[in-house]
């Protein structure tokens, strides 16, 4: 006898039915979306070709590593360690996090403007944690799109104050306690870029107030 799920389906259409749901929504977000994918096709070319737990690896791929951007002027490093993760967790950690704030915050205002949110909150990280190092005399390779990650929780705080404490399922005080845990335990954990933290939240609010404007409900007589 055939299986069927609880609405009288056989469990294969149903699951077929629930792909094509995802992939519906993943169109409502295709710059978030074209992300999460360059990141996961950039830490498979990075695992195919070596280990992206060689730190000389990673290096070769763009890693961020201040004597190289200054030294070298290779700026480009400042972008391309955006997209590289000291392993498969790093990655993970990352993706699950852009996957829900980034689609919201995708949806809200807009995909350009969500664009700019991610690269320009990413890059204004990575430039204050090469500041910072600058200042204590310290040089670490750092790669991980957590920056960007930040500017999107920090962009999507602002969204939600403006909206009266609440879009979509997230509160204020829900992304106010996510946001605190996490730079939380990036300040209490070793081997984390702290700065690339702090720089991608602030970061990303102040785009946020730069960017958007909470749509202007229409009244009719």
């Amino acid at each position: 006898m055939e299986q069927s799920n609880r609405h009288g389906q056989p469990p294969s259409q149903g699951t077929a039915n629930e792909i094509r749901q995802f992939l519906r929504t993943r169109k409502r977000v295709p710059v978030n979306t074209g992300l999460i994918l360059i990141n996961i096709l950039v830490f498979l070319a990075v695992e195919l070709t070596g280990s992206a737990l060689d730190t000389s690896h990673m290096l070769h791929w763009g890693a961020a590593y201040v004597p190289d951007i200054l030294q070298q002027k290779e700026y480009y490093r400042l972008i391309t360690a955006m997209f590289l993760h000291f392993g498969i967790q790093h990655l993970c950690n990352n993706m699950l996090v852009l996957l829900f704030l980034g689609d919201c915050l995708e949806r809200n205002v807009g995909k350009i403007k969500y664009f700019l949110i991610y690269f320009l909150g990413g890059v204004g990280a990575n430039c204050l944690s090469v500041w910072l190092e600058l200042q204590n005399g310290e040089y670490f390779v750092s790669a991980g799109a957590s920056g960007a990650v930040f500017a999107v929780i920090g962009a999507l705080i602002y969204v939600v104050i403006v909206n009266r404490g609440r879009i979509e399922n997230f509160t204020t005080r829900q992304l106010i306690l996510m946001a605190g845990l996490s730079l939380y335990f990036g300040v209490t954990s070793t081997g984390v870029d702290n700065a690339a933290h702090f720089g991608g939240f602030l970061c990303g609010f102040l785009l946020g107030l730069l960017l958007y404007r909470k749509p202007v409900r229409k009244s009719f007589q």
